[in-house]
């Protein structure tokens, strides 16, 4: 019997030994389950969060309604790609209120740079204040933002430059006569550059009266269709009877020329343009178009890249100029622009790999 009891006791302890032994087992699987699948929320938390020294740029363009803007953002996010950046691009359509939020969208998702090419000049000024107080640098790319002594750096080309390449040549070819004098969209500052610098060259011709401007116009918006307007009017008004058009850009020449052609003109007055664009270039090989000026955007977009990388890292960014925006000069970095007719288009535009000579040559 004692055996027994005995027996029964040994049996007892021994169970209650196992029994905490399990406990103590599943415990510790348990705990070790659990700080395993933490660790692996942890880890898939950090992995879903981006990389600290990622550099984010952001562009906001005005328009992707004429050729060069379109070119001005293929190289950029081409350039932004090569280097390794994120690029975040919003397009305005010419508006400056869609561009105003756009571009403050864009700050409130913490970009490193902005590079903003307005719409309106004077009204991008609130959108550079934005960035500023959020410590965000911001290049004005192309046209200039004015009435501001927040904006960091202007990169674009010597724009008074352009104006006098057209007005000196315009004038070389027609010293006399009637001209119709077209300006770009009266909110762009760089149209009131390009006016300036062909005015150098016409102003003189009018105070001695050597020529006589039947209309003086902006183009609003820079729209073709809005110079073909002011054109037809003008040859209304004249009766025909002119020598040659002062045209801003090769948008808005398009516009002229296609007045002309409605009279039988084109072809006959000189007219001047800016953009070396694709349609720019096959008028010139035609004899409808004069000249147009060649800004190689690709060396702007790339640029506008690498300034604002220096800027995201902190780094010196070397200027060759400054441009006054009514409040400040802005440091600004200006690349060259050239002349581009019928005796140099293969040389500037075919050869530098800009257009393709089957298709300039159609």
């Amino acid at each position: 019997m004692k055996f027994l009891r005995k027996s029964l006791a040994i049996f007892l302890l021994l169970t209650m030994v196992f029994t905490i032994a399990a406990c103590s087992s599943d415990e510790e699987t348990k705990t070790e389950t659990t700080t395993k699948t933490e660790d692996t929320k942890k880890e898939e938390t950090k992995k879903e969060e981006p990389a600290d020294d990622e550099i984010v740029i952001g562009l906001s363009l005005p328009t992707q309604q004429e050729e060069r803007w379109v070119r001005d953002k293929e190289k950029m996010e081409a350039a932004a790609e090569e280097a390794g950046v994120k690029l975040l691009v919003q397009v305005a359509n010419n508006d400056v209120a869609q561009q105003d939020a756009q571009a403050k969208n864009l700050i409130a998702q913490g970009i490193d740079v902005l590079i903003l090419a307005p719409q309106d000049a004077a009204a991008a000024a609130s959108i550079v204040e934005a960035a500023s107080e959020e410590g965000i640098p911001v290049i004005s790319y192309d046209r200039l933002i004015t009435n501001t002594d927040k904006l960091d750096y202007y990169l674009s080309f010597d724009n008074v430059r352009v104006g006098e390449l057209q007005g000196a040549y315009i004038t070389d070819l027609v010293s006399e006569g009637n001209y119709i004098i077209m300006s770009g969209a009266p909110t762009d500052n760089n149209a009131k550059l390009f006016k300036e610098g062909a005015m150098t060259y016409l102003q003189p011709l009018i105070d001695e009266g050597k020529v006589n401007v039947i209309v003086d116009q902006p183009v609003d918006d820079w729209k073709p269709e809005n110079a073909l307007k002011i054109i037809e009017n003008a040859l209304t008004k004249a009766n025909n009877d002119v020598q040659a058009i002062l045209a801003p850009n090769d948008g808005t020449a398009g516009g002229a020329i296609q007045a002309l052609a409605a009279q039988g003109l084109d072809g006959q007055v000189p007219i001047t343009g800016q953009d070396a664009e694709l349609a720019a270039a096959q008028r010139i090989v035609e004899g409808t178009q004069s000249m147009t000026i060649f800004k190689d955007t690709r060396m702007l977009g790339a640029e506008a890249i690498n300034i604002a990388i220096a800027l995201a890292n902190g780094e010196e960014v070397k200027t060759n100029g400054a441009v006054s925006n009514n409040s400040v000069d802005v440091p600004s970095v200006l690349l060259t622009p050239y002349v581009v007719d019928k005796d140099n288009i293969d040389e500037l535009l075919i050869e530098s790999g800009y257009l393709k000579k089957e298709d300039v040559y159609k």
